[in-house]
């Protein structure tokens, strides 16, 4: 069997392996019932779907024919880095500066490994997440998050 679309066939597996692993971690909770479904009735349906997708492009993969076989290229070792430790960042700096200082802060690191970085568009995009996630987190979750950095609130 020859992979016709290298790129559709490896995303197609990634998809089947991550469906496949929510799928059975979510066995290790109660499923409920249709009518009152428990914690484990969504993320299971989520991986099986999941799962089924990853299935449909991995054998486009192998059945239709791509210009070229769609290579997968090098690898961005740098980008993923740079997004990995502004992630491991906000979770070391949030309960310190608060969720107005890192929310804005891993935002802009992670958009420097763009190529198309522009600093408005980044900046409109720190103010609105910031304020969709305190609006969906503090306020609507009710979730204690720190807003403040802890040096302003005491």
């Amino acid at each position: 069997m020859k992979i016709k679309s290298e790129r559709d066939f490896w995303s197609g597996l990634i998809f089947i392996v991550v469906g496949l692993g929510f799928a059975w971690g979510a066995t290790n909770y109660n499923f409920g019932s249709s009518a009152r479904p428990g914690p484990g009735f969504f993320p299971f349906g989520l991986g099986v779907i999941l799962a089924a997708l990853g299935a449909l492009v991995a054998f486009k993969a192998l059945t239709i024919e791509s210009d070229g076989g769609d290579p997968i290229g090098g690898f961005a070792w740098k980008p993923l880095g740079v997004i990995l430790s502004s992630v491991i960042l906000f979770g070391l700096l949030l309960p310190r500066l608060g969720m107005i200082v890192t929310l804005p802060m891993l935002i802009i690191v992670s958009s420097l490994t763009s190529g198309e970085f522009h600093w408005k568009e980044v900046l409109v995009n720190s103010v609105v997440l910031t304020a969709g996630s305190w609006g969906i987190f503090i306020y609507g979750l009710n979730l204690v998050i720190p807003l403040w950095p802890v040096f302003i609130t005491g």
